[in-house]
C-alpha cells in the first residue's frame, strides 16, 4: 500500500495504491483510490481485506 501525494500518479487522480502480490512475487491484483476517497474508507477496505485475505484471493 502506498500514499502518493506528490507522485506523478497523484496528478492523474490516483492517490492511494494497494497491490496484492502472490507468493512468487507477481501482482495478483491492485486497487487505486483518488483524492475524493476518505482515508477512513481506504482503512476500512484494508481492514476487510486483511481479515479475509485468503478467503477471496487465490493468488496467495
Amino acid at each position: 500500500m502506498g500514499f502518493l501525494p506528490e507522485s506523478p500518479a497523484a496528478a492523474c487522480g490516483e492517490l492511494w495504491h494497494i497491490h496484492v502480490k502472490g507468493k512468487n512475487g507477481t501482482t495478483g491484483w491492485h486497487q487505486s483510490f483518488g483524492p475524493d476517497t476518505p482515508a477512513q474508507a481506504v482503512a476500512g477496505f484494508l481492514a476487510a481485506l486483511i481479515s479475509s485475505l485468503s478467503r477471496y484471493c487465490t493468488c496467495i
